[in-house]
């Protein structure tokens, strides 16, 4: 039985391939950092449709939590097979006045805690010839966006990140891959959304927002054994807003 680990996985896209993973036989271990009773709520639903999952807190912007998250996991519930680096923070400020703080933090959650993560769980991979490693980046990484230059920046440094990865762990049977999702139904962009709906409805082709479980179908997909011959590919999941 493959063991997976989900960073941000009490809610939105994280919480939907927590759920998609678990149904398919997964056990899933999922990482949240302030959101404890969305993430006590998940882990309850789970067990009680006798799917295995469990829940670790953790925050991902301090240097050393990657590694106790990944011996945390690996002690209660075995190696890692799969993860899913979707954990993400994002806040608003133009370049000229954001802090040196404000950008040290969007780079550790967003981009650093990836690095470390796939620095602790790759050895057992690859030992193992056998791993799945996607990394949840954003349209922002192609098109920018104004007042988040250090999200934007973070989230296409995962497509960097991704491409050498699958380079340096194909041969061993490790996959690497990122998903960059749109505008999806997500707390994230309830908040974002108001006002600008309408807009952002006529700039996307399908004329409506994601939904987390049509991303967390991608990567479900990306986590199995079907998708074993795909590795260092960008899956853009956002109706048709940026293409190619």
């Amino acid at each position: 039985m493959k063991v997976a680990l989900v960073t941000g996985g009490a809610t939105g896209i994280g919480a939907a391939s927590v759920r998609e993973l678990a149904n398919q036989g997964v056990v899933v271990a999922f990482q949240y950092s302030s959101s404890a009773k969305a993430a006590a709520e998940l882990e309850t639903e789970l067990l009680k449709k006798n799917l295995k999952a469990k829940s670790f807190q953790g925050d991902l912007s301090k240097s050393e939590s990657a590694k106790d998250l990944v011996s945390k996991v690996e002690k209660e519930l075995g190696t890692i097979d799969i993860l899913i680096n979707n954990a993400g923070l994002m806040t608003d400020s133009s370049i000229i006045d954001m802090s040196e703080e404000l950008w040290d933090e969007a780079l550790q959650v967003n981009l650093s805690s990836t690095f470390r993560l796939v620095k602790h769980c790759a050895p057992n991979m690859l030992k193992n010839n056998w791993g799945r490693i996607i990394n949840i980046s954003s349209q922002v990484a192609l098109t920018g966006s104004a007042n988040h230059a250090h999200y934007s920046a973070a989230k296409a440094g995962l497509l960097g990140f991704t491409y050498s990865a699958a380079k340096e762990y194909g041969k061993a049977g490790v996959t690497v891959n990122a998903v960059l999702p749109g505008r999806i139904e997500t707390k994230m962009i309830a908040e974002r959304s108001k006002g600008r709906l309408e807009e952002w409805l006529s700039q996307t082709p399908m004329n409506r927002l994601g939904t987390a479980e049509e991303v967390s179908g991608v990567i479900a997909f990306l986590a199995s054994d079907k998708a074993s011959y795909i590795t260092g590919a960008a899956i853009n999941v956002n109706g048709g807003l940026v293409m190619g």
